[in-house]
């Protein structure tokens, strides 16, 4: 590029930013969406299960389903709020939302236990969360396997062997860890998508499209001057909640800073080019943003991000390959976690380049289609 083509991108680039920053729509899309998704994710979002609600209901009444409330009570995972001495009180209790679970011991199980017999202790669950229900069900068979190898009932098959669980990456099994690092694809995916996609359709529908295309500008001039704006602005938010994911949550960040940066800007490639094609699509700025919801929503539940791509049907996870945010998904949370480099996340970042390659170049071919 020559010295007339740098200049005249560069005054396109500041007619956007002074566009942009005037207009009050587009700037609460570049500061609204990263801070309202951080608060969301960082504190309301929180699948964690840190003291679990429980009701206790004794049947036995012997000094060993006292010792064995005694543990629960002990453990730092369990409060008993409830002691339901019947049926009836025990369905109240969780239909009441009072506890997420009541421990019934069943009469006998003392006697039970002392015979050398298996003796029984029922967790019932509220599984209207699933979710919590499963963690909960968890400590409570811990608890209850304990104080069985404690008490001799059999809770081991060999009491000489005992399994120590150690969890790599995420230690304390913390969902903000988990869930923080993927704001950043968010962040990086809504903004640039759709501020591009918004920004070229408000030329079109303001009618300045046609005074642009008279000038000495070329297509490429063009759309390389309206797309390097918002590609500034998706890296500025992408700092920006990295930072206060590491100083404000406390999020780990073990991977390379300049790897996340790299695979940032690869990324936008395909977002700011399926930004360009909605924006040829749209004749209005409302349908350049429904446009942009209704490709954001689908592909954001392919990602990853809140469901374990894994646990979908195998037919959705052959689609989930053509969503290019669950490579970039896969990226982020791997850099920030398993600090993992790019000799295990270079298939994820080609086909990112690849799918970069292909959007941006197909929207740029339309764009300047739409031009001529």
């Amino acid at each position: 590029m020559n010295n007339g083509t740098w200049r005249r991108i560069r005054e396109i680039v500041r007619k956007e930013f002074r566009q942009a920053l005037r207009d009050p729509r587009m700037r609460a899309l570049m500061v609204g969406p990263p801070l309202i998704q951080l608060v969301i994710f960082g504190f309301a979002v929180n699948m964690d299960v840190e003291r679990a609600r429980i009701g206790w209901s004794d049947g036995d009444r012997t000094p060993a389903s006292r010792e064995l409330r005694a543990a629960f009570e002990g453990s730092r995972r369990f409060e008993v709020v409830a002691a339901p001495e019947s049926e009836a009180e025990t369905q109240a209790v969780l239909d009441r939302g009072e506890a997420q679970a009541v421990i019934r011991v069943l009469p006998g199980v003392a006697r039970e236990i002392e015979r050398g017999e298996t003796a029984a202790v029922q967790v019932l669950l509220d599984g209207t969360d699933s979710n919590t229900a499963g963690i909960v069900a968890g400590y409570a068979s811990q608890v209850i396997g304990r104080f069985a190898a404690q008490a001799g009932g059999g809770g081991s098959a060999q009491p000489g062997l005992e399994a120590r669980s150690r969890v790599w990456f995420n230690a304390d099994l913390r969902s903000r860890n988990y869930f923080v690092p993927g704001v950043v694809v968010n962040i990086i995916s809504l903004v640039t998508l759709m501020l591009t996609a918004m920004a070229i359709v408000r030329e079109k529908e303001i009618g300045t499209m046609e005074q642009l295309m008279v000038t000495p500008i070329r297509p490429m001039e063009l759309m390389v001057g309206k797309l390097l704006p918002f590609g500034v602005v998706g890296m500025v938010d992408m700092a920006l909640v990295t930072s206060l994911a590491l100083l404000v949550f406390r999020v780990p960040l073990r991977g390379s800073l300049l790897l996340l940066v790299a695979s940032s800007a690869l990324y936008m490639l395909t977002s700011l080019g399926t930004g360009l094609f909605l924006s040829t699509i749209s004749n209005t700025q409302q349908q350049a943003l429904m446009s942009s919801f209704m490709f954001f929503m689908p592909a954001f539940m392919l990602s990853g991000f809140a469901f374990p791509i894994r646990n979908m049907p195998l037919p959705v996870q052959w689609l989930s390959y053509l969503d290019p945010i669950r490579y970039f998904m896969e990226i982020v949370r791997g850099i920030f976690l398993k600090g993992t480099g790019m000799e295990v996340l270079w298939p994820q970042m080609a086909a990112m380049a690849v799918f970069g390659a292909a959007i941006m170049g197909g929207s740029a071919l339309r764009f300047h289609k739409r031009l001529d």
